[in-house]
């Protein structure tokens, strides 16, 4: 059983089972974050589908409007022009078949991977190495791409990924505690908006059932799910 602080216990009294609006939750985070870090600022979102039945799987990226504030460190599995194109645009690591020698033997120095089309096929043989770390290279993710430079630029201006889990809940980082009510508000207004965007047309019943945002070592603040 694990035991709160009473920083904690007494963040969360103040949060309470109050519904918020989402600038409201927000700031009650801001309000009731006390670590001596800069917490990161995480919304989950229950939604209501079955991830088990293949039509109704969430998954996708966006670019959030004011990034994350974290620093993403981004390798691109690319040759000739392009790998070129990735360096000239701020990957932290590029190659090709060393990268893919590199990973093998247990280097993983990097938070998110992009490839091009005619690089999966070797990409491919480290699947089972990438795939467990949500590092592998995806089309639907926009990660598989010609135009790499584009992709860095995001990943590295944060990009981020949403995904429910088994559970229906999609668990999402929007900013950092040190961000405005204002940028951490038009960052959860762009996830949601694009959440709802790709509702799987199978799905029934209520699809948004409950966000909840918080901080790193905070407390959950409930945000109406109607607005």
């Amino acid at each position: 059983m694990t035991t709160h602080g009473k920083q904690y216990r007494k963040a969360e009294e103040a949060i309470q089972e109050t519904i918020y609006s989402p600038q409201e939750a927000l700031t009650k985070v801001k309000e009731n974050a006390h670590a001596k870090f800069d917490e990161t600022v995480e919304v989950s979102v229950r939604l209501g589908v079955d991830t088990r039945k293949a039509d109704q799987s969430v998954r996708g990226s966006i670019a959030l409007p004011h990034g994350t504030g974290k620093t993403v460190r981004v390798a691109v599995f690319a040759e000739g022009e392009q790998a070129k194109e990735a360096k000239d645009a701020g990957a932290d690591i590029v190659g090709a078949d060393d990268l893919v020698e590199e990973i093998k033997n247990g280097n993983i120095n990097f938070d998110a991977a992009i490839a091009t089309p005619p690089m999966m096929g070797k990409v491919g043989t480290i699947g089972k190495i990438l795939g467990p770390r949500g590092l592998m290279p995806n089309p639907k993710l926009g990660t598989v791409t010609q135009d790499v430079a584009k992709m860095v630029k995001e990943l590295k201006g944060g990009r981020v990924e949403y995904r429910a889990d088994r559970y229906g809940i999609c668990h999402v980082p929007l900013g950092k505690v040190s961000f405005s009510v204002e940028d951490l508000t038009d960052n959860y207004n762009a996830l949601i908006t694009e959440i709802v965007r790709v509702k799987p047309s199978s799905a029934k019943g209520k699809y948004l059932k409950s966000i909840t945002v918080s901080s790193t070592m905070g407390p959950g603040a409930k945000v109406d799910t109607n607005l």
